[in-house]
Parts: structure tokens; C-alpha cells; sequence
């Protein structure tokens, strides 16, 4: 039902503190973001290393659906996104197994949803969504179209960048000895 943890989402006051803190300090590269009018606020997707992201929401014109989670904070955890690769399979185990959700939503080909109240998720508030990861990070975190692998040459050998199903990729440092191992390994495929 669930592929893997997609992000976490933090709903802050200050966005602009808290983007220069997020990109500043640990480097998150940002990926997409953009206004909901209608809900009132922004959302910005930061990646931080291969396969780690965030995302920043803040409240935007009169009245945004983040005002009362900020009433009395800064900032914090608002909610988990959990990637499916079939939103209707999610809702079918959800109801096999009682568990209450809400706000399903088909916004086209590139994103389904639904979410799960804290009330009935020990305290958090879990999103889960279908959609192809790739088209929400930035295209420097992730693969060359068509490319499953790419080999970089460094002075120590080679860095092994790797398409991650969960969108971007991962890098992996091979020594020259790693990478003989490698291809004797792979040569028993042959």
C-alpha cells in the first residue's frame, strides 16, 4: 500500500527564516513550490541529500487553513506524506481495515490524495498520495531522463549515481577496489 515516506511538512510563520535555515545550514536544494489561493497559503519542496525531503507551507492572504495550527507557534510537524502507487488500493485497505480518511481528491493525472486525521493515526496528520515523485524535486536532485545509472571518475574511483524509485537518486562512492569487486559480481550474471 505504502511505496515509502515521501516527506514531512512544516508549517511555518516565517517562511523566509525558515527557507534561509533549511537551504543555509543543511543545504536543501529546493524543488517545486507554489500559491494556493483558495487554501491560502504557499508550499515549497526542499530536498536535503538523495533521498530526504521537506516541505515548507506558510500561510498566505486573509485567512489560510494553517492559521490555527500557527495560533499559538512558530512553526512545527504538520503533516507526512506517504507515497502509494494506487490511491484507489489505499482507500480499499483503509476501509478493509476501519480506518476513517478524508479529503480525497483527484487533481488530475499528477496528484490523488487522501488524508488520515491525528485522531486516528496516534497524533499525526498523514497524507497519502499518488503521483511520480520526480515531478515535484528539483532537476538537480534527480536522474537524466532515461538514465537508470551514471558513473562519475573522481581521484579515488567512481561515484555510482543511481535512480531512486522514490524520485532523484542515490550516490554511492565506489574505491578502485569496490568497483573490481563490483564487476567480478556482475560478471557471474554474464
Amino acid at each position: 500500500m505504502i511505496s515509502f515516506i515521501d516527506h514531512i511538512a512544516i508549517a511555518v510563520k516565517d517562511y523566509e527564516a525558515a527557507y534561509r535555515f533549511f537551504t543555509g545550514i543543511f543545504g536543501a536544494i529546493p524543488g517545486t513550490c507554489a500559491t494556493d489561493p483558495g487554501m491560502g497559503y504557499l508550499w515549497q519542496n526542499l530536498s536535503l541529500g538523495n533521498l530526504s525531503r521537506l516541505e515548507l507551507l506558510t500561510p498566505r492572504g486573509d485567512e489560510s487553513f494553517l492559521d490555527n495550527f500557527l495560533s499559538e507557534k512558530q512553526g512545527g510537524v504538520h503533516h507526512i506524506t506517504m507515497h502509494t502507487p494506487d490511491i484507489e488500493k489505499a482507500r480499499e485497505r483503509l476501509d478493509e481495515m476501519g480506518v476513517p480518511y478524508f479529503g480525497y481528491a483527484r487533481l488530475g493525472p499528477i496528484w490523488k490524495e487522501l488524508f488520515i486525521h491525528p485522531r486516528d493515526a496516534f497524533g499525526v496528520l498523514i497524507q497519502i498520495a499518488e503521483f511520480n515523485p520526480d515531478d515535484w524535486i528539483s532537476p538537480h536532485s534527480k536522474m537524466p531522463e532515461g538514465k537508470k545509472f551514471l558513473l562519475e571518475k573522481n581521484n579515488n574511483g567512481v561515484v555510482l549515481k543511481v535512480a531512486h524509485p522514490g524520485g532523484g537518486r542515490v550516490e554511492i562512492p565506489l574505491k578502485k577496489d569496490d568497483i573490481k569487486a563490483l564487476l567480478d559480481e556482475l560478471g557471474e550474471f554474464g
